[in-house]
């Protein structure tokens, strides 16, 4: 099969396409035959080594990616709820194997799309962080009907789920923030936001409107202004650190006294401890993208060109979802 490895750690040039022998399917497993690899910032920062100590992420020599869709090429021993041809999207595992012509994956992770008129490089650009989004959203918190929320950095990959699947709960306002030089696409999203706000004129940008969930993949300065931007009793996500501010922290009184809660939600860590949340949630995500409420820019580029998408992710050049085909 042909694959893109990741040949030691940094920068985007270690990306090299290569041969490598077909896998094959253990117990348990689907082989999949993969039409579209999504490419995510946890690929970027994996290939940087920002991981590298982390036990049980991957070290190089490996193959990328996580987020796939494409057709059942094998099942392995035990797996009876897929069939062969059968059109799937799989779940994010352990950050590897995606950036190939085939994938193996636990069946488990593996969403069957047959019933669901889905694009397939939608269904790995946008299901995989929906389930995840939705998740997140009805575990990690709880959304009610009828309140508010602010996504920021709305165009980014997990980002971008967090509409559609708020929307899908019943929020009665979704507001999203995107860097200066993003405005322009912003405007033309087809996201199921509300409004669209600067964040680097955050908060005025806001006119002192406050909400009740607050989604923060972006961390750093935004995190910390977000805590203001919360209505009394307001729930703020963490679920991710696009601004690369690792030394960052929260003011512990401001949460105390505006009776506020910050929640983390690493799916990584969280989704294999809870599997039985992934039923619903792929349920909600698959309505959610065959009804139109999921739909980022998507942009395809051929499996070669891997290195050219994640400098774009690098330099914050992209604004919605690079997708690869092998």
């Amino acid at each position: 099969m042909k694959a893109v490895e990741v040949t030691r750690f940094g920068d985007p040039s270690v990306l090299t396409l290569v041969d490598l022998p077909d896998p094959l399917p253990g117990p348990g497993q689907v082989a999949i035959d993969v039409t579209h690899a999504a490419v995510g910032l946890i690929d970027v920062y994996l290939r940087q080594g920002l991981y590298k100590d982390q036990e049980g992420l991957a070290q190089p020599p490996y193959v990328p990616g996580l987020e796939v869709a494409g057709t059942v090429r094998a099942v392995g021993e035990g797996v009876t709820r897929f069939t062969v041809g059968e059109k799937v999207a799989v779940l994010p595992g352990n950050g590897t194997g995606g950036y190939a012509s085939v994938f193996i994956s636990d069946q488990d992770r593996v969403v069957s799309t047959e019933a669901y008129d889905i694009d397939p490089a939608l269904a790995a650009a946008a299901v995989p962080n929906a389930i995840m989004a939705h998740i997140a959203l009805t575990k990690a918190i709880t959304l009610a009907a009828g309140e508010s929320v602010l996504v920021h950095g709305a165009l980014g990959a997990f980002a971008s789920a967090f509409p559609g699947i708020a929307r899908q709960l019943g929020a009665s306002r979704i507001v999203g923030t995107v860097r200066t030089a993003r405005l322009g696409p912003a405007a033309a999203t087809k996201l199921p936001c509300d409004d669209i706000a600067d964040s680097g004129n955050l908060p005025d940008a806001l006119g002192g409107e406050k909400f009740d969930v607050i989604i923060d993949p972006v961390g750093g300065t935004v995190r910390t202004q977000s805590l203001d931007l919360l209505a009394p009793s307001g729930r703020l996500l963490l679920v991710g650190n696009a601004s690369g501010d690792w030394d960052h922290t929260i003011p512990s009184n401001a949460m105390w006294y505006g009776n506020t809660v910050v929640a983390g939600f690493n799916a990584g860590g969280y989704v294999p401890a809870h599997p039985e949340t992934i039923p619903p949630a792929a349920r909600a995500a698959l309505k959610a993208a065959a009804s139109g409420l999921l739909q980022p820019e998507i942009e395809l580029l051929p499996l070669a060109e891997a290195a050219t998408a994640h400098a774009r992710l690098e330099n914050h050049t992209v604004n919605g979802r690079i997708v690869l085909v092998p």
